[in-house]
């Protein structure tokens, strides 16, 4: 039975150069360690949202060159599938398997450069809406083949799904407020929602409900005057922020509100 597990996830894309996970960049050399080492053979990772798509650089091969007619194949993991293959240069030829259970680029020899080696190339894959944020995919394979078709070199990718990002609908920005305005806006269901002001104090927090929407009230009155508001959805690890939106905030400030037996109580 395929397994899945949590995980924390710094960066959105396994692109060349970029975070992409805890303390790891990815480039054409492989993966590249916080600590400055290098993790060799064919690597990559991404982290993708539940029903969208994201794109997975495959390349780290150190290995004896391979002519024309050798092959790359990445096999998608579960809850998910390889929709493109989209480099149709440097002599590369890419295909996508029926389903989208893998894709393949084969070297065609049309390039002068040397096939694999130094080289990163970019599989499209498209995660099932119904992937659970903050789980790796499991089985996410990576093959290298020589033209006979005799395996050279194997590795793994590593597909983390990602967090949608929430919304913060209301307030709406400009609109004079008052110090405990309800606030309101989606995020994926079950997600964790803060709110937090600009100097990042926290102004309330709250679960989404299964109908993706969420609402919380302040239990300590905003700082009267011009401030900025923004979302952040937490949920197994990974998180996501909205856009900050610019509020006005109008009286004086108000007492921390009694909580009795776990229950809101009223204003001091």
């Amino acid at each position: 039975m395929s397994r899945s597990w949590k995980t924390t996830v710094l960066g959105s894309l396994a692109v060349a150069g970029v975070v992409c996970g805890a303390g790891v960049t990815y480039g054409a050399q492989g993966a590249t360690e916080s600590d400055g080492s290098v993790r060799r053979g064919l690597w990559a990772a991404a982290t993708i949202e539940p029903g969208r798509e994201g794109i997975v650089e495959v390349g780290g091969h150190e290995g004896a060159e391979l002519g024309a007619g050798s092959a790359l194949t990445l096999t998608a993991p579960t809850l998910a599938k390889v929709t493109a293959v989209p480099v149709a240069a440097l002599g590369y030829r890419g295909s996508v398997a029926q389903g989208g259970a893998a894709g393949t680029y084969t070297f065609t020899g049309a390039s002068a450069s040397a096939a694999w080696t130094s080289r990163t190339l970019p599989f499209v894959l498209s995660v099932a809406p119904a992937a659970e944020p903050g789980t790796r995919l499991p089985d996410c394979t990576l093959v290298l083949r020589d033209a006979n078709g005799t395996v050279r070199a194997r590795g793994t990718c590593t597909v983390t799904v990602g967090l949608p990002t929430p919304t913060l609908s209301h307030p709406q920005p400009g609109v004079p407020l008052s110090g405990t305005p309800r606030m309101s806006g989606s995020a994926h269901p079950g997600a964790q929602v803060t709110v937090r002001d600009a100097a990042e104090n926290e102004v309330c927090a709250t679960t989404t409900a299964p109908n993706g929407i969420w609402t919380c009230v302040p239990a300590l009155a905003l700082t009267p005057g011009p401030g900025r508001l923004q979302a952040t959805a937490t949920m197994n690890g990974v998180s996501a922020t909205s856009e900050q939106i610019h509020v006005t905030v109008t009286g004086t400030p108000e007492s921390r509100r009694n909580t009795v037996s776990g229950s809101e109580g009223g204003r001091l």
